[in-house]
């Protein structure tokens, strides 16, 4: 199917389709007449992109990770698979952190807040 296609079943726009083939993480094939050509194998590696994505985790990882979480039967899967999840908590855990300090310095500012709000009485 042809990219505008492709969009429609994936639910990602064309300009996401080749943002992720500009980033290695798809690999569209091509037609006599160089338009791309999305297989149903392609969408469904599409999904897990627009899925990972949406969890927060980094381009860098996801593509490192990807070929192995959609091969079957791959010797080294499993081994793959429990570093990526590693990867998945480490990012998660430095995410936890940020949140803590972004929370610390709104209750610094709301702290502040309440103390000008009694000084202007």
């Amino acid at each position: 199917m042809q990219i505008s296609e492709a969009s429609r079943v994936s639910g990602v726009s064309a300009r996401a389709l080749r943002y992720y083939e500009d980033e290695g993480l798809i690999v569209p094939g091509r037609c006599g007449n160089g338009y791309r050509d999305y297989c149903r194998s392609t969408i469904d590696r599409v999904r897990v992109v627009r899925s990972l994505l949406e969890s927060g985790l980094p381009v860098r990882l996801i593509r490192e990770v990807l070929p192995h979480l959609t091969a079957e039967g791959d010797a080294g899967t499993d081994e793959v698979c429990a570093e990526f999840l590693h990867e998945v908590q480490r990012y998660r855990d430095r995410l936890a952190a940020r949140i803590a300090g972004l929370r610390d310095q709104q209750s610094a500012l709301d702290a502040y807040l309440r103390e000008t709000r009694r000084t202007d009485r």
